[in-house]
């Protein structure tokens, strides 16, 4: 596992606080090396995109409409673990039913929607019945990668055939002049291990990055993280070094993904890497138990643990300023 450098990597606390910006602002930063963050929505993120600068709202705020005419907004969701009944979250897919309808509400329509992975959480095809017919209610395209938890019956034949375009469940599109890459990396997947690309989904992404301009703002999503997040519970993908070769030369690269069920962020040069909150249930912060797996939190405490962080990130030596934001306020 390659560690990368000269980061700056911060979980985000449930309390408003500051914490501070990288320091490094190559030029051209307005187009190239940073997220205009507006705010987390742990339930799901709204995600504005204008001048090729992704931006995130969230959900809840009731501000969708902030994407001017020449840019455009879509809604990240992770996590969902249909099927998932025990403490603390016995109804995991009505807190999913409550984050899609947060998401029908937005006073804006989002371009589409994307879904970050475990759908489900055995596999099982009428937990993928519920799932799809929660987030009809969305009245959005979606697209998605898939969980490890999507792929624990015949390496996710069923999920590939029902969610993805293509068999292997790899692929992109383009939206607005951003080019968009959908990763997996949960095959072979077990228990405390990293996730992995492979040879040939490396060899893909490789020729599909090759035509495009550096100049092309491009947004990569995937389940498990393309950073190491902590290697003890294998939050990290080990070949993801690889990837980067293949995305450093562009100027504004955002990496999206779900798993580990809590909002941490890291900057490195013009990447920056997001993760998303669940909404079924959350995890431990990383080292703070013995091993990952759903935290049980009383019942009064779970829809904060599923909620909205604003963060605002700003260029220049101007801090993230974080707000907490209950699911369903």
């Amino acid at each position: 596992m390659t560690i990368l450098k000269d980061t700056v990597m911060r979980q985000i606390p449930a309390t408003p606080q500051t914490l501070p910006q990288p320091s490094a602002e190559p030029a051209n930063a307005s187009r190239r090396n940073f997220l205009k963050c507006g705010a987390w929505a742990g339930a799901g993120i709204l995600w504005t995109v204008a001048g090729g600068i992704p931006r995130s709202t969230g959900l809840g705020f009731g501000n969708a409409a902030f994407a001017d005419a020449s840019g455009f907004s879509f809604v990240q969701i992770s996590d969902s673990h249909i099927g998932f009944n025990k403490a603390p979250n016995p109804d995991a897919a009505g807190t999913f039913h409550e984050a899609i309808q947060q998401v029908q509400a937005l006073s804006t329509k989002p371009a589409f929607m994307i879904h970050t992975g475990d759908v489900s959480h055995l596999s099982k095809p009428e937990q993928f019945d519920t799932a799809a017919q929660i987030i009809k209610g969305a009245k959005l395209d979606v697209h998605y990668v898939p969980g490890e938890h999507d792929v624990m019956v015949d390496d996710g034949k069923i999920f590939f055939e029902r969610f993805s375009p293509n068999p292997k469940g790899w692929y992109s599109f383009d939206q607005n002049g951003v080019h968009f890459v959908a990763l997996v990396n949960v095959l072979g997947f077990k228990s405390g291990g990293y996730g992995h690309l492979g040879d040939e989904q490396l060899g893909w992404l490789d020729a599909d990055l090759k035509p495009l301009s550096a100049s092309t703002p491009v947004v990569v999503f995937t389940h498990i993280p393309l950073w190491l997040v902590y290697a003890e519970w294998g939050w990290g993908t080990d070949d993801a070094a690889q990837a980067m070769t293949y995305l450093k030369r562009f100027g504004s690269v955002t990496v999206l993904n779900g798993h580990i069920h809590q909002i941490i962020q890291k900057v490195e040069g013009t990447v920056s890497f997001h993760t998303a909150n669940s909404t079924a249930f959350p995890q431990p912060a990383p080292g703070t138990a013995p091993n990952p797996g759903p935290m049980k939190v009383e019942a009064g405490r779970l829809k904060s643990l599923l909620g909205i962080t604003s963060v605002n990130v700003m260029t220049g030596d101007q801090p993230l300023a974080l707000i907490d934001q209950p699911l369903g306020a």
